[in-house]
């Protein structure tokens, strides 16, 4: 199966892995301390940290990401008012990461999902998705294989165009959760 590398250390980062392990997926952590000194060993990085921390990441490992598959799971929030994003209108973090990283094949994925609704595999009685962004099908096909292998649905939700999208609804997500209007464990799901 797939060999993984996540930044990070949090609920989101041992959600994800704990997916990708349970579909027999080999994954290593790269914590914030250990950040700009720990090798990558995955052929697919998970960005699983907070937006503002990406840029260090990419100014450490930016020869090491060059030919990886790289999943931005950042909601580029702006958290001192929690009302816009912070990327350029009509653009996305993810696109922001592509450019910064041209030899790495970008996607989008699990920043529509809770790390609730990913231990649980679970939204209400709906089985969580992640849905996946990006202009590269077979980078697309190998998360989406890695993911569904630990249980949960994939869903291809297009060109890496698409991330702009996913971040909107991601952004609504999680004022809806913040406000408490839905739960850090619910969230919104996909019927096929």
């Amino acid at each position: 199966m797939a060999t993984t590398t996540i930044f990070g250390t949090g609920n989101m980062a041992n959600a994800i892995g704990g997916v990708l392990a349970d579909g027999g997926s080999s994954v290593t952590y790269i914590s914030e301390e250990q950040s700009g000194t720990a090798p990558i060993e995955g052929d697919i990085v998970v960005l699983a940290v907070p937006y503002p921390a990406v840029d260090a990441i990419i100014a450490a490992y930016a020869d090491q990401l060059a030919g990886k598959i790289v999943v931005d799971i950042t909601n580029p929030l702006d958290f001192s008012t929690f009302d816009s994003l912070v990327v350029p209108v009509g653009s996305s973090a993810a696109a922001e990461i592509q450019a910064k990283l041209p030899g790495s094949k970008v996607l989008k994925a699990f920043n529509t999902t809770f790390a609730g609704t990913l231990v649980a595999k679970k939204i209400g009685d709906l089985q969580t998705t992640v849905q996946i962004a990006g202009d590269d099908a077979d980078a697309k096909a190998a998360l989406a294989a890695a993911v569904e292998a630990g249980g949960v649905a994939a869903i291809d939700a297009g060109a890496l165009k698409r991330a702009h999208e996913l971040e909107a609804y991601g952004f609504l997500q999680l004022t809806l959760a913040a406000a408490e209007k839905v739960s850090w464990t619910g969230g919104f799901g996909v019927v096929r």
